[in-house]
C-alpha cells in the first residue's frame, strides 16, 4: 500500500488549518501592543480561546507527525 500520497494530503490539510487557527488567535492583538504599549494584562485562556489553542496544537502534532512519516517510509 502506498502511504505517500496520504502523507502529503494530511501535511496539506494540516498545514492550511494551522496556519488559519493561529490566524485566529487575538491574544495581544490590539493596536497599542504592535506599536510597544505595556498595556498586555496576560490572563488564562477560558471558553473558545482555549478550545482554539488545544485544537492549534492538534493540528500541529499531526503536521508534524505526518513529515516524519513521510520521511521515515521507504520511497
Amino acid at each position: 500500500m502506498n502511504l505517500v500520497p496520504i502523507f502529503q494530503t494530511a501535511i496539506l490539510v494540516s498545514a492550511i488549518l494551522v496556519i488559519v487557527l493561529i490566524l485566529l488567535q487575538q491574544r495581544g492583538a490590539s493596536l497599542g501592543a504592535g506599536l510597544g504599549g505595556s498595556g498586555e494584562l496576560y490572563t488564562t485562556r477560558r471558553g473558545l480561546d482555549k478550545s482554539l489553542f488545544n485544537v492549534t496544537i492538534v493540528f500541529t502534532v499531526i503536521f508534524v507527525l505526518s513529515i516524519l512519516g513521510l520521511i521515515l517510509i521507504p520511497s
